[in-house]
């Protein structure tokens, strides 16, 4: 049986969570870039921060739907990641992450990095519950939340194909 996390929902920017990093030399590998798991870590506690915020409940990452490496991020850059809710449905949600390199000297920013997670929210028993509904209010907001449909439903789709058995 599914519970209610809360009863409100809340906007995309409502939820949303910006947050910086540092890169230091044990984060990064022998040729001074950003080790991609790293890079992986801070995307999947920012997402999940997002989620919490979302749901004001613990939630747990399902999946990394797409992560895109654009641009290495080096010893000593500024690291800003941004996550928002993009999309709910019963009890999971979407969470979209952009990782932005800042050069520390000049400011000079640049998309580095962008990853869309399946966030699940869970009760006090770690059970899934439902989730709060997702308000879109901007047009950007009400962008992301059409893509994100389209991809969960993809998603879906490819998880079908996955689980089907194989005919010989």
């Amino acid at each position: 049986m599914y519970g209610m996390a809360t009863t409100e929902g809340k906007s995309p920017g409502e939820s949303s969570v910006e947050t910086r990093y540092l890169v230091m030399p044990a984060q990064a590998n022998p040729h001074g870039t950003a080790f991609g798991g790293s890079i992986v870590g801070w995307i999947d506690m920012t997402a999940a921060m997002a989620g919490q915020r979302h749901c004001g409940r613990e939630v747990v990452t399902a999946g990394i739907d797409s992560l895109v490496f654009r641009q290495p991020i080096r010893i000593g850059d500024h690291v800003i990641l941004k996550a928002a809710v993009n999309y709910v449905s019963r009890s999971s949600m979407e969470v979209g992450v952009q990782v932005i390199r800042e050069d520390p000297y000049s400011a000079e920013q640049v998309l580095a990095t962008t990853a869309h997670l399946t966030l699940v929210v869970l009760d006090e028993n770690k059970k899934p519950i439902t989730a709060p509904p997702l308000l879109p209010q901007t047009p950007e907001e009400k962008q992301r939340y059409e893509n994100a449909r389209q991809r969960v439903r993809e998603r879906k789709e490819r998880l079908k194909a996955v689980n089907e058995p194989e005919r010989i």
